[in-house]
């Protein structure tokens, strides 16, 4: 694990940072990608007090141009990149017709442009070496429907056959695609309201941390492709 580079999106709070704690404990190389450069500074310091490596940078996985110049920072510090993890997020709780077009803009293009953008910039090098993973956070709500989680529940269906589509063409090359679908997680996409009420009807991002660990650490043989993981009492 020690020379496995993981490069994990919207890393900065929540799911994100779960998985990074989660990989770098296990001794992975973990770099760490969010918009905002003081929280990730935070992180990275924590991990390097214990003595193990981490990177951060600023990336807006809605951005082309940013996405690109952060995957080749990455490849030029550490050679490769061998598992891209995509957890970058965005929703709005809204009904359909309250939902403005710049919502829609926003969701869509960081929940499903963000991640082809980023698998884009990594497979190529993944293709070359005939290894790598990619680890998608989506939703339960990519095939369940909620109410005022229309565009949200559209951003993670589209992420699931986009990434069922590529699994396809790159199983061939050895790499490996896996989806996770949550359900719901005690972070801060939920109102602080919504999570006092619900906080033991939830999952926490450690939960979430240590499945995505588990899915990237299983035998080169066996590729887990789709996993649901809901909390006992179910939805909300």
């Amino acid at each position: 694990m020690k020379n496995k580079i993981i490069w994990v999106t919207g890393a900065s709070t929540g799911i994100g940072k779960a998985i990074v704690e989660k990989f770098s404990t296990e001794g992975c190389t973990v770099v760490i990608t969010a918009r905002s450069k003081s929280r990730l500074d935070d992180i990275v310091k924590e991990i390097r007090l214990t003595g193990r490596e981490a990177m951060a940078y600023v990336c807006d996985v809605s951005s082309e141009r940013s996405v690109i110049h952060t995957a080749k920072k990455i490849q030029e510090k550490y050679g490769t990149i061998d598992v891209l993890i995509n957890n970058a997020g965005s929703t709005v709780f809204k009904s359909f017709l309250d939902t403005e077009t710049k919502d829609y803009d926003n969701v869509i293009d960081t929940n499903l442009k963000g991640p082809f953008l980023c698998m884009k910039a990594v497979l190529p090098q993944m293709i070359r070496k005939k290894t790598g993973s990619i680890i998608n956070i989506l939703s339960v709500a990519a095939n369940t429907t909620f109410e005022n989680s229309s565009v949200y529940s559209a951003s993670k269906a589209g992420m699931q056959a986009m990434a069922s589509c590529i699994r396809k063409e790159v199983r061939k090359h050895n790499i490996k695609i896996c989806n996770i679908y949550p359900g719901a997680v005690e972070t801060d996409m939920w109102d602080i309201k919504a999570r006092q009420q619900f906080r033991n009807r939830m999952m926490t991002p450690a939960d979430i941390g240590d499945i995505a660990f588990d899915v990237y650490n299983k035998p080169e043989r066996l590729m887990v492709e789709d996993l649901v993981v809901r909390p006992v009492k179910g939805d909300l």
